[in-house]
């Protein structure tokens, strides 16, 4: 679903994102499934409970603009249009997959949709959305770019560098931080000096900056709308950082038993697929509606699951295309 800069996401709207949340979970336990199946090398990094940050702050963005991701980039990709087909393939190493098998589950890319990738390199995409964002207003194409990004990148140089050079040349780029609490395995607290590691530095260099609940859709879309909608406008960069939290641990080989019980629990309670039920309930659709969706999400996600399993290696000729350079040093001249 995508909405114009004027936010107004209507009961049908809001039942649309909410499907797509499902959709995202349910491919996200695909992959899980998949991953303690051996048909899924390497490693994951799973994003559930991040549904709404990436789903509301797609909403509220036009097709043309530029998203860039972190290696927990599974729900950016599927908001941007990516289909969870054709990411499972990835994960699987197969021919089909977004990247042809070359990315795997850390560096989704759909161009065509406007996903310009997921990095694993801890915040060293927020300097490339500060060069997206300026090559939109060199040409004036009304485009916005968009970081998304961890709460453990605050600590990284990369992070200050991006917002200061991002507000002394007054980009169209928005800072999305996903705040789930740990950096990692630690505890962003116990190394922050301040309680939000994002939005309280962001003024510091220019920035507006907001803090969201990460777990309400609407909540996410508004306030990415906003931001936007200046940013196109002329009036600079903006930081949001959404309040969230993530069901697994930090990879597939992490149980997570450094997190308090109560603490899971609090967060679990407050599920973004949940809050979008209850203000669906709210708004009087009826329950049978909201199981339709689910339905409709788990129908495509397992057909996704039988098209990825099915689908062939990639092609060994294609190894070496799509690449960027050769090595050498013509593209200097």
């Amino acid at each position: 679903m995508t909405v114009t800069d004027a936010l107004e996401i209507t009961t049908a709207g809001l039942l649309s994102l909410y499907e797509q949340m499902e959709v995202i979970r349910r491919t996200e336990k695909a992959a899980h499934d998949m991953f303690l199946a051996g048909l899924v090398k390497g490693t994951t990094h799973l994003a559930a409970g991040h549904e709404a940050v990436a789903v509301g702050a797609s909403a509220a963005l036009r097709p043309g603009d530029y998203v860039f991701a972190t290696y927990r980039g599974h729900h950016h990709a599927i908001a941007r249009g990516a289909s969870p087909a054709e990411c499972l393939a990835e994960l699987m190493s197969r021919g089909t997959g977004i990247c042809k098998a070359k990315g795997g589950s850390m560096h989704l890319t759909k161009a065509s949709a406007g996903m310009l990738g997921s990095y694993a390199i801890v915040g060293a995409h927020l300097p490339m959305a500060a060069g997206a964002a300026w090559s939109a207003k060199l040409r004036g194409s009304g485009e916005v770019a968009v970081a998304f990004f961890g709460d453990g990148a605050t600590n990284i140089g990369a992070f200050h560098e991006a917002l200061n050079l991002a507000a002394v040349w007054s980009l169209p780029v928005l800072f999305v931080c996903e705040n789930n609490l740990y950096m990692e395995y630690t505890p962003i607290g116990t190394v922050t000096a301040v309680p939000a590691p994002a939005a309280d530095r962001a003024p510091a260099y220019g920035l507006t900056a907001a803090t969201v609940d990460g777990n309400d859709v609407v909540a996410v879309a508004e306030a990415v709308a906003a931001a936007a909608a200046r940013a196109r406008s002329g009036g600079g960069p903006a930081l949001i950082e959404a309040l969230t939290y993530r069901h697994f641990g930090h990879s597939r080989t992490d149980p997570a038993k450094y997190r308090p019980a109560s603490e899971v629990a609090e967060w679990m309670a407050r599920d973004p697929l949940e809050l979008a039920r209850q203000r669906l309930a709210g708004l009087g659709v009826p329950a049978a509606d909201v199981a339709a969706a689910a339905d409709r999400a788990g129908s495509l996600v397992a057909a996704a699951v039988a098209e990825a399993k099915a689908a062939p290696p990639p092609d060994p000729g294609e190894a070496f295309t799509d690449v960027w350079a050769d090595g050498g040093s013509a593209w200097r001249t």
